[in-house]
């Protein structure tokens, strides 16, 4: 364990020395600041746009920040030549993924606090509420940051590191519209049609059911049924990537 936390802490001061980081961290920053100037102009509907403001932002840059780490895991290992010297310490290649994994999200989790305690700064500045929806919001952006990382992950173990940032940028989209194409596949009379979109529907996750900033916008409480839900369903997901990045990983010839 001692060996797994130290990779995992590793993990976290690399992408904690990383540019992107820094710069997406900083311009986070600035957008959240901007959300004043935007709510000028809307003052009836203070709370909502800002709830919606600084949720979107958040996880529009710590979504792509995800993939952009994620992604480029192995093949940065790779060009320093640093996953030779991994691969034969004692320490067996699944625990090496799932400690990068782990110092991954750590990075994500240390990022979304500190936006969030800037998000929360300025609602109690502008005194506005801090509501139980917007904690399931930030939750389950988490639980997204997760199933994301955990597909750029399982890419970065057989691809490369701009193939595996197209994949997971395509399945985050793909995932939060297979809903519609689920709809629309049952609409439509053709059979074929109805049979592809239902099998999109249950081959991806369904990034929605993570998605409560609706609900946080307009101030909807979330049950903890629903969370426990949402809980659960990202962390099948995630599991069955790690699972299958694990083996990939392990049969992988560096040579």
């Amino acid at each position: 364990m001692g060996a797994f936390t130290a990779m995992a802490w590793n993990g976290f001061r690399e992408a904690r020395r990383n540019r992107v980081t820094v710069l997406v961290a900083a311009f986070a920053l600035v957008l959240l600041f901007a959300t004043t100037l935007v709510t000028e102009v809307t003052v009836s509907t203070f709370d909502r746009v800002v709830t919606d403001f600084g949720l979107g932002v958040m996880s529009l840059l710590l979504v792509f920040l995800s993939i952009f780490l994620s992604s480029g895991l192995l093949s940065r290992e790779i060009e320093r030549r640093t996953i030779f010297l991994m691969v034969s310490k004692p320490m067996s290649r699944s625990r090496f993924l799932l400690a990068r994994l782990a110092g991954n999200m750590l990075t994500l989790g240390v990022l979304l606090v500190a936006m969030t305690l800037l998000f929360w700064m300025q609602l109690v500045l502008h005194r506005s509420p801090i509501t139980q929806p917007q904690l399931a919001a930030l939750w389950g952006l988490y639980l997204e940051l997760f199933v994301l990382t955990s597909v750029g992950f399982l890419m970065s173990t057989f691809a490369s590191q701009l193939v595996s940032a197209l994949v997971s940028t395509g399945l985050y989209f793909a995932g939060h519209l297979c809903g519609d194409i689920y709809n629309l596949g049952v609409k439509s009379k053709v059979e074929l049609v109805q049979w592809v979109s239902k099998a999109v529907y249950y081959a991806l996750p369904n990034l929605e059911r993570l998605n409560f900033r609706p609900r946080a916008t307009y101030a909807l409480p979330v049950t903890a049924a629903e969370l426990g839900s949402a809980t659960l369903y990202a962390l099948g997901w995630g599991a069955l990537f790690c699972v299958l990045a694990t083996l990939v990983f392990e049969r992988r010839d560096f040579r």
